[in-house]
């Protein structure tokens, strides 16, 4: 209740994917596509997205759970401020401890630096893993380029191939350990 981007919205932008999935992905705030549909990352990045997971072998409807850390799009899809990431901070991680992931991939600045308490930025965050204490474990998180900033700077790519790799890494670990 306390967010005023609820009364700018068309709808509450949840979560898509499987309850209980391996890999939780918190992007940003939801797109014009998003907002209208009422489901996160289903326009042009979402596809892209879509895309890089396939290619490690995940799909949304079989080990994602995905999420924005804002459920409700900024008006003229502007960047989240940091008291509306604030406002709905405790709701990301209350889901992530639901959720449970073996990993946690956070999605460009906004979620990176909120939900993991970084103040770099994405470009030097991005790569590395970070730990994420949810209080009764943790969760290793990698923090990478948002689909939406990798379709205008389409060079970065190979940096986002590089931590998909590292994730099904993780994931193999995980698994076998």
């Amino acid at each position: 209740e306390g967010c005023a981007l609820k009364r700018t919205a068309k709808n509450t932008v949840f979560a898509d994917g499987v309850a209980g999935a391996p890999v939780m992905i918190v992007g940003e705030a939801p797109g014009a596509d998003e907002d209208r549909l009422g489901k996160p990352f289903v326009g042009v990045s979402g596809q892209l997205m879509d895309r890089m997971f396939s290619a490690i072998g995940m799909s949304r409807d079989r080990d994602l759970y995905i999420t924005n850390i804002l459920f409700w799009r900024p008006p003229g899809n502007r960047t989240p401020t940091p008291q509306e990431t604030q406002i709905c901070l405790p709701f990301i991680r209350r889901q992530i401890e639901l959720v449970n992931p073996e990993v946690l991939v956070t999605l460009g600045n906004p979620s990176t630096q909120g939900i993991l308490g970084v103040s770099t930025g994405i470009m030097r965050t991005r790569g590395r893993w970070i730990d994420y204490d949810t209080g009764t474990r943790v969760i290793p998180a990698m923090p990478t380029f948002h689909p939406a900033y990798l379709l205008r700077s389409p060079a970065y790519k190979r940096l986002s191939w590089q931590d998909l790799r590292a994730i099904r890494k993780k994931l193999a670990e995980a698994v076998s350990s």
